[in-house]
């Protein structure tokens, strides 16, 4: 939920440029310095602060005294909606978080970029497999619609991870590495 995430870029004295529209909620970039400026452990932070504002909503619902399937529905939404966001598969917060941790103990963007684009490929054949028998089983479409997304971004990741390879690559090979 970008609400948490633009509370914590603005508890960390950041400023909003922009943002984005998604499927499953929104993102925010932050002025002047580009997530590539931001220290990796403030970049971890904003990234955990989205689920962990659905999990503070689903705790907040639980004491509001409002009719009890708009209070279910509201729990449940957000703790669903805050698991799936912690999915390690990048761009989701969970694959934020993941990358970050790598920076933080590699030093490297390169190992970090591999490593977790690595584990994103592995989740999202796993998940297209339990999604599968899920399917069957519970004859329920959304999940068909939410694997749908995962490979949509996981393809479009590769994608960018390939071009940067390739950049990194070049510029080892002019710099003689």
């Amino acid at each position: 939920m970008s609400f948490g995430h633009i509370f914590a870029g603005l508890l960390l004295k950041l400023k909003p440029k922009k943002l984005n529209i998604m499927p499953f909620g929104l993102a925010v970039t932050f002025e002047s310095y580009g997530y590539r400026k931001l220290v990796e452990t403030k970049k971890i932070l904003i990234a955990f602060a989205g689920p962990l504002t659905n999990i503070l909503i689903s705790i907040i619902t639980l004491f509001i005294h409002i009719d009890e399937n708009l209070k279910r529905t509201i729990i449940y939404s957000n703790i669903l909606v805050a698991f799936f966001n912690l999915i390690p598969i990048y761009p989701l917060d969970g694959g934020r978080i993941l990358k970050g941790f790598i920076k933080l103990k590699y030093k490297n963007n390169m190992v970090a970029d591999l490593v977790v684009n690595k584990i994103s490929n592995i989740l999202a054949i796993a998940l297209t497999a339990i999604s599968s028998i899920l399917i069957l089983y519970l004859k329920n479409i959304s999940i068909f619609l939410v694997i749908v997304y995962l490979w949509i971004i996981v393809i479009k990741e590769n994608k960018r991870f390939d071009l940067k390879k390739k950049v990194n690559d070049i510029i080892l090979e002019q710099n003689g590495l």
